[in-house]
């Protein structure tokens, strides 16, 4: 043990500073990872060149390798089922458009991309009194679903984006007989006739869904540009 006057003496050791050289080293690894953080960004949204050469897009043939793929992982998948029989229908080949298209409502009896998809293939084959049985007992599935306005406008777009004009309009107008009231069957029977340039009926119908839902900028806008003039409510003060 060490007496009073011991001449060791006990202090406390002080932080040691940090070099200037440190800091400078480390603000140099922030700078290097920030730009490596931005070029990963640049690659992963612009798209990154490989001598010179963008990336090119999928062919129809690589489109379904990955897609079979996908069913090779999970076969009851609808969505890639649909996407075949869209890569087949383009093609023209209507046996294996159909078959896919089979299968995807066979796991989703209500995809109604692909059930109209099926009707354009059926009469692309020749097989138009098929076509036409499915197709109204498709519009007849939707007129009993539980959102029935929903469905029906949905099936209407499914018909119109295969160019399947008459189906289209039977849906739009179940859409309405089942909700006269119904801001959105309303609006979507007006763009209808928009896009068939019937100007006088797209007023009427995008007027009434007005009427019934004021707060609608693309119905409002619409509007206005076919000099129908429309008061917009004033927003409440909370």
């Amino acid at each position: 043990m060490m007496g009073k006057n011991s001449k060791y003496k006990y202090t406390t050791a002080e932080p040691k500073e940090k070099s200037p050289y440190s800091a400078g080293i480390q603000a140099g690894v922030l700078m290097l990872l920030a730009l490596c953080l931005s070029l990963l960004l640049v690659c992963t949204f612009g798209g990154c060149e490989s001598g010179n050469k963008k990336l090119e897009p999928m062919t129809a043939e690589q489109k379904k390798v990955a897609l079979n793929k996908q069913l090779d992982i999970k076969f009851e998948n609808p969505q890639v089922h649909f996407e075949l029989g869209q890569l087949y229908q383009a093609e023209g080949n209507w046996s294996k458009a159909e078959y896919h298209y089979n299968v995807a409502l066979g796991f989703d009896p209500v995809n109604r991309p692909a059930q109209a998809a099926l009707v354009k293939v059926l009469i692309n084959n020749g097989d138009k009194a098929k076509a036409e049985q499915y197709a109204r007992s498709y519009i007849n599935q939707a007129s009993k679903a539980f959102s029935s306005v929903t469905a029906s406008l949905q099936l209407a777009e499914a018909f119109n984006k295969q160019q399947l004009d008459n189906y289209a309009l039977a849906c739009y107008q179940q859409a309405l007989r089942l909700g006269p009231n119904s801001p959105e069957a309303n609006k979507q029977f007006g763009f209808y006739y928009l896009n068939k340039n019937d100007i006088e009926r797209a007023k009427e119908y995008l007027s009434k869904s007005f009427q019934l839902n004021p707060n609608q900028p693309d119905v409002s806008g619409e509007l206005g540009r076919l000099g129908v003039v429309v008061k917009i409510p004033a927003k409440k003060k909370k």
